[in-house]
């Protein structure tokens, strides 16, 4: 397992596994809380913002000296190329989210395996390398269409973390399992966003809108139990649109879905920097593979 020195008070350290960074591009009126108010067949005629918030996400990165893996919609890269390719120059790593953000859940087996398809060929025309992992547009793989997994590898995809193990009234699959699992036959993978495990429940702590809303410090006890108590290297996921507190607001939105999507915008850059220093991160592939590509021996799988 890929580890690290993590500072827990002046003049302490113990070593602690090294967590996957990861961000969802997609832009601010792509999200499944506001489809209900924003037509598809818009998104061509709204002025986009995706590229300046991920420029910003960039930038932190940077900062910090992290690597992070970025799941790209396929159609943010064909409008987008140079920031696709911007992405691999700073040394990310770029990984599939799709190309429309269409529910997997909504998509028969022909239809998903001509988006993942299609995605996953953009990407690569515009970033110069291969693209081996893949993010369900809202975590939407689970028992109803677990056929996911067999069109995935046989598109030549190597791992998906497309699981959020938790109840959520618009994905999770609680029953799933919290670490990285084999969910068919070979070495294909699947790699769970980070839940802890309290009083028989897993509850979220790898990223969304629970790190909006919750207080960093609530947060970063949850990561620390995950990291250090349980030695699990976390997997942690966000928006670029999360970054951006000036876009334009959906006013006729459900409450619900407002809520979700607006709160706290303006303290995400803050708590980010914090957490890239509070914690120690790399891109997925360099944690969950080796350099021949095939999965770390040493990573610990649920069986």
């Amino acid at each position: 397992m890929a580890t690290a020195e993590i500072a827990r008070s002046p003049g302490a350290t113990e070593t602690a596994p090294v967590n996957g960074f990861s961000v969802d591009v997609e832009d601010h009126f792509q999200v499944e809380a506001l489809k209900p108010v924003v037509d598809r067949g818009s998104w061509e005629s709204r002025p986009g913002r995706v590229e300046a918030s991920t420029e910003r996400i960039l930038a932190i990165l940077d900062g910090a000296k992290v690597h992070a893996t970025f799941f790209i919609l396929g159609w943010v890269a064909e409008r987008y190329p140079g920031l696709v390719r911007l992405i691999t120059a700073c040394g990310h790593e770029i990984a599939s989210h799709g190309y429309g953000h269409e529910s997997a859940f909504c998509q028969p087996p022909a239809e998903f395996c001509q988006d993942v398809r299609r995605a996953k060929q953009i990407l690569e025309d515009c970033a110069g390398c291969r693209v081996t992992g893949y993010r369900a547009p809202t975590f939407s793989i689970g028992r109803q269409n677990w056929w996911a997994y067999d069109v995935l590898a046989s598109e030549g995809y190597s791992y998906s973390s497309s699981i959020y193990p938790i109840a959520h009234d618009l994905y999770g699959l609680p029953e799933a399992p919290r670490t990285p699992f084999r969910p068919a036959s070979g070495d294909f993978l699947e790699i769970p966003v980070a839940t802890m495990r309290l009083l028989g429940r897993s509850l979220p702590c790898g990223g969304g809108g629970y790190f909006r809303l919750l207080p960093y410090t609530v947060s970063r006890w949850c990561l620390t139990r995950v990291v250090r108590d349980e030695q699990m290297p976390c997997v942690f996921y966000c928006h670029p649109w999360e970054f951006d507190p000036d876009q334009p607001r959906f006013r006729n939105a459900p409450l619900k879905s407002q809520f979700r999507h607006y709160l706290n915008l303006g303290a995400m850059e803050h708590r980010i920097a914090r957490l890239l220093r509070d914690f120690h991160w790399d891109r997925l592939d360099a944690i969950f593979f080796d350099s021949r590509g095939a999965p770390k021996a040493t990573i610990r799988w649920a069986r």
